[in-house]
């Protein structure tokens, strides 16, 4: 079943006699989807206000669609979002909606925040066929449920979203990274002491085949001097380079999982605490890839890996997203779980989005 506007959307809720598998593109079939299908080809450009920063789009809109359309402004979505669909071994496009519901946010969240940072509004359809609005295209106190951080991350368990409205930035007109040739468990204080320093620093991770990789943006003149700046400070950690022309291929690579695409093995995303990174990699074992300064681990384990066993003990939360983990969600605390319980209560009483998705 296909909808391509609000009001089908909502008859199509409203009239289910079952569960409903609701998806935007298909790229990001991570967990138990159950029910009839419910494709969301709710899509185009509601809104676009350049010089207010802002954008209002339909939630089927292929994310490629509105890059281009902003990019033209020298515009772009702030979080960076990735493209799961080739590493997850999917074909499609990659929806707006999708990226909001798994709060897809990729190496710029440890400046710019993630994907709900920069989620001013929202229209969804809640489980009882009700059109829902929160947010709208400024930033502002609303009271009861802050509906648009809800929404982000809820994978589509609260709502079938319609349209979503963001803040944009403008695009950095240049940018550079600094390389350092360290292996990945060595990889964590050099990545911390990039991102303690005073350069602004809009990514640091370790790549496969490539090592630690630190990226600075802005101006020319600026991002010259804190690249260079950052060699100097990476230079007691090991060999180190400065990388122009690449380095937007680098981040590329880095976003989009691009050593994992076409490899067999679980995939497993973990996020934790920094400063457990380089400990949880040793006993990980695999192939990994770091991003956030050592804050998010993807690593790629043999299939039928327990990632959570094998990384035990961590502070956070580990995700199977390609792979047939028992449970592919971090099982959550007691109190959260009652706390979720509720919230679903409330705006899926049916328990027909979604169900078994975040289970």
């Amino acid at each position: 079943m296909r909808v391509e506007s609000e009001a089908q959307l909502a008859e199509a809720v409203r009239d289910a006699g079952g569960a409903l598998a609701v998806r935007g593109g298909g790229t990001r079939p991570v967990g138990r989807c159950l029910g009839e299908p419910l494709e969301v080809g709710i899509s185009g450009i509601t809104l676009y206000e350049p010089g207010a920063l802002t954008l209002v789009v339909g939630a089927g809109t292929p994310l490629a669609e509105v890059e281009a359309a902003i990019a033209a402004e020298g515009q772009r979505l702030p979080f960076e979002p990735a493209n799961w669909g080739p590493v997850l071994g999917v074909r499609g496009q990659s929806t707006v909606g999708g990226v909001v519901a798994a709060n897809v946010s990729g190496p710029r969240r440890v400046q710019a925040g993630a994907c709900r940072d920069s989620l001013i509004g929202t229209r969804f359809v809640d489980g009882r066929g009700q059109i829902v609005k929160n947010g709208g295209r400024v930033m502002k106190n609303v009271t009861g449920y802050d509906l648009v951080k809800l929404m982000a991350g809820s994978w589509g368990t609260l709502g079938v979203m319609s349209e979503v409205a963001f803040k944009l930035l403008p695009a950095a007109p240049s940018q550079a990274t600094v390389v350092i040739d360290l292996p990945a468990g060595a990889a964590q204080v050099a990545l911390a002491a990039a991102l303690g320093s005073p350069f602004d620093v809009s990514g640091a991770g370790w790549l496969p085949g490539t090592g630690a990789v630190v990226r600075v943006e802005g101006l020319a003149e600026s991002v010259a001097y804190r690249a260079e700046q950052l060699r100097r400070l990476m230079e007691p950690f090991g060999p180190v380079r400065v990388e122009e022309e690449g380095s937007a291929a680098i981040w590329q690579s880095l976003r989009d999982l691009e050593p994992f695409i076409g490899k067999d093995g679980d995939l497993w995303r973990l996020s934790v605490k920094p400063s457990e990174a380089s400990d949880i990699v040793a006993r990980l074992g695999g192939e990994v890839l770091l991003d956030w300064g050592g804050g998010l681990i993807w690593a790629l384990l043999p299939e039928g890996s327990d990632g959570r066993a094998l990384a035990a003990p961590y502070t956070g939360h580990a995700t199977c997203m390609r792979g047939a983990a028992g449970v592919t969600f971090e099982p959550e605390p007691a109190p959260i779980a009652t706390l979720t319980t509720a919230l679903r209560a409330q705006f899926d009483p049916k328990g027909i989005l979604n169900p078994g998705r975040m289970g």
